[in-house]
C-alpha cells in the first residue's frame, strides 16, 4: 500500500464533514472548531485531507492572532516572511491590499506561484485567513500541480524530470526602498536551485515545481529554449481542469499544501482586501534524480 492511498484511508474519519469542490482538488470542512487546540486524531484526519484534496477551506472561523499562530504551529514551525512580517506578530504576513495598490496585487498575487520558493527550503503548508472582504471579487484559485505535471505528454515529461531551475527574490525588490536593504535580502537569500519536476515528500507523486513569480531559468538550457519551456510549464497551471476556486467572507481560511499547488489572488475587486498568512516550513525540494 502506497502512503497516498494510507492517507486516503486515514481521512476517512467522523471528525468532520467533507465537501470535495473539483474534481481536482479542493474540500471545504465544517463541523470543527479551529480557535481550540487539535486533538491528536483531529490533526491525523486534517493532515490526511490536506494530502488528499491538496487545500482544504473553512467558514466562520474569527481566529485571533495567537489562535492562528497555534493552528499553524500544530503542524510544524512556522516561517517569518523576510519583508512583510507582521510587526507585532512575526508569524504572521499581513495582506492589505490598500498598501500596495498597483504593486504587490499586479505582481505576486495576481500571478500563478506557489509560496517562498526563493528559499532553500520552502514552505510546506499555508494557512490564509480573511479579516476584510471587499465585498464582490477577490476569489483565490488553486491549481493541483500533481495533475498539472501527469497531463504532460510523455516526451515532456522526460524531457523536463532531471532538469533544475533557479529561483530568487527578486520580486520583492520593488517594495524595499533602501538599496542596502536591498543588498541585505539577496546575500540572506542567494538565488537557489529546484528541480523543475519535484517528489512530494509525503506522497511520492511528481508534481510541477516551478512558477511565474519566483522562478527565473532553467539551468543548462539557452536562454530563448528556456523561456519557451518555461512559459508552456507556466501555461500548463492554468488549465481550469486543474483547479478549485474559492470566494472569500470574513472568517474563511484557505489551508494549501504548498509543495503541490499552486495559487493565483484574482485581482478583480475594489476596496479593501485584509488577509493574514501563517506559514509552515518545509523542506529541500527533491526531484526524480536527486540524491537520497
Amino acid at each position: 500500500m502506497t502512503v497516498l492511498e494510507k492517507t486516503l484511508i486515514a481521512s476517512d474519519t467522523d471528525l468532520f464533514e467533507i465537501k470535495p469542490l473539483q474534481p481536482s482538488l479542493g474540500a471545504q470542512i465544517s463541523g470543527i472548531d479551529l480557535s481550540q487546540p487539535l486533538t491528536r486524531p483531529l490533526h491525523a484526519a486534517l493532515h490526511a485531507a490536506l494530502l488528499r484534496y491538496k487545500v482544504l477551506f473553512f467558514r466562520d472561523q474569527h481566529l485571533t492572532h495567537d489562535q492562528h499562530i497555534a493552528l499553524g504551529a500544530a503542524f510544524g514551525d512556522l516561517e517569518t516572511h523576510p519583508v512583510f512580517a507582521h510587526p507585532d506578530h512575526p508569524e504572521i504576513l499581513p495582506l492589505r491590499s490598500k498598501e500596495f495598490a498597483g504593486k504587490y496585487r499586479s505582481t505576486t498575487d495576481s500571478n500563478w506561484h506557489a509560496d517562498t520558493t526563493f528559499r532553500a527550503e520552502p514552505s510546506a503548508a499555508s494557512i490564509l485567513i480573511q479579516r476584510v472582504s471587499p465585498g464582490l471579487g477577490g476569489d483565490t484559485v488553486f491549481a493541483n500541480a500533481v495533475a498539472a505535471y501527469e497531463a504532460l505528454d510523455e516526451q515532456t515529461k522526460a524531457r523536463i524530470d532531471g532538469l533544475t531551475a533557479i529561483h530568487d527574490t527578486r520580486i520583492f525588490l520593488q517594495f524595499i526602498e533602501s538599496a542596502e536593504k536591498r543588498a541585505a535580502l539577496q546575500a540572506q537569500y542567494p538565488p537557489v536551485e529546484h528541480p523543475v519536476v519535484r517528489i512530494h515528500p509525503e506522497t511520492g507523486e511528481k508534481l510541477l515545481y516551478v512558477n511565474s513569480v519566483f522562478t527565473r531559468e532553467i539551468v543548462g538550457l539557452a536562454p530563448g529554449d528556456s523561456e519557451a519551456l518555461l512559459a508552456r510549464l507556466f501555461d500548463q497551471v492554468k488549465r481550469p481542469e486543474f483547479q478549485v476556486r474559492w470566494s472569500w467572507q470574513p472568517g474563511s481560511i484557505a489551508f494549501w499544501d504548498n509543495r503541490a499547488t499552486q495559487h493565483y489572488a484574482v485581482p478583480d475587486y475594489r476596496g479593501n482586501r485584509e488577509m493574514e498568512r501563517v506559514t509552515i516550513v518545509g523542506e529541500r525540494p527533491r526531484g526524480p534524480q536527486s540524491p537520497n
